[in-house]
């Protein structure tokens, strides 16, 4: 098969641990897919006492190490219990979160992190490590949503805008096919309410500049994924993301682009994004789009 520009490889799966609950169930999903890889799985922990140095006592800083080594070693008893297949690794660093995130995922790793970590802020949507990460991701990122453990749909969903969004197609159908789920590729475009809101396939003659791209996308992934089951929806909505967020709620995974322009919150992350980061019902995977001439969304 030709490669196809955006298909993942067997890269290793990157998590955050940082003892919340939802980055107990970031860690589960990520143990899920490394074993769905057959891939590696690291487990990172950061203590960012290289940011507070000047106010830590030298004992300070060493409970804080003690309680991040017993944090990573609870969670490996955790992941090998449910995966005995799997040897995971552990990297405990001085540093912020989403460096050493990046750094562990390096140029061949998929991260993961819960929606929400230890901050006090709970009413924040997304917590600020994830927030950070998905921000500026040159690797796919994932930011864990949905009820744990999630319930099973059989659906891979890809949003697809236009023909750029291909990588972001392919990155779901791989996703798919390890799991033998089905892939939904899904096109919104904005219509003023109250406006007849629902197309599927393409059947107006006035929606065919908007299903076009959608149609030679799935085309595509059809030919490089023969096997796989894949639906090509096309649907109005006064909200893209009120459509993709709906969509989630029968979805296993959420697959999107992020565009490489400068955007909303820093170059991957637009309006549309940051909303389906923020109110998916499934977990969300976010495909970085790379080089010039990507407008946010």
């Amino acid at each position: 098969m030709e490669a196809t520009p955006g298909r993942p490889g067997p890269g290793r799966v990157v998590v955050g641990v940082d003892g919340s609950p939802s980055a107990r169930s970031a860690v589960v999903w990520a143990a899920d897919e490394a074993a769905l890889r057959g891939g590696g799985l690291v487990l990172v922990h950061a203590t960012d006492t290289d940011a507070a140095s000047r106010f830590l006592t030298r004992a300070e800083t060493g409970r804080r190490h003690r309680a991040g080594r017993e944090l990573l070693d609870r969670t490996v008893e955790a992941v090998v219990a449910g995966h005995p297949e799997l040897t995971p690794v552990t990297e405990l660093g001085d540093g912020a979160p989403p460096d050493a995130l990046r750094r562990a995922a390096a140029l061949g790793g998929t991260i993961v992190v819960g929606h929400r970590g230890l901050g006090g802020f709970s009413s924040l949507l997304l917590g600020s490590v994830g927030l950070e990460v998905v921000a500026a991701a040159i690797r796919p990122v994932v930011v864990v949503r949905g009820p744990s453990p999630p319930p099973v749909s059989g659906v891979v969903l890809a949003a697809v805008r236009d023909g750029d969004d291909l990588g972001c197609a392919v990155a779901a159908a791989h996703e798919a096919a390890l799991r033998k789920a089905h892939l939904r590729l899904l096109h919104v475009w904005s219509v003023p309410p109250g406006v007849r809101t629902r197309l599927r396939g393409g059947a107006e003659q006035g929606a065919r500049d908007h299903v076009l791209p959608l149609s030679d996308v799935a085309d595509r992934i059809r030919e490089d994924f023969p096997d796989l089951t894949v639906h090509a929806d096309g649907e109005k909505s006064h909200s893209a993301a009120g459509a993709l967020v709906d969509a989630s709620h029968h979805a296993d995974l959420l697959v999107v682009g992020g565009r490489r322009s400068p955007g909303y919150l820093g170059p991957t992350i637009g309006r549309t994004t940051l909303s389906v980061l923020q109110h998916a019902h499934c977990p969300v995977e976010l495909i970085p789009r790379h080089g010039p001439g990507h407008g946010s969304s």
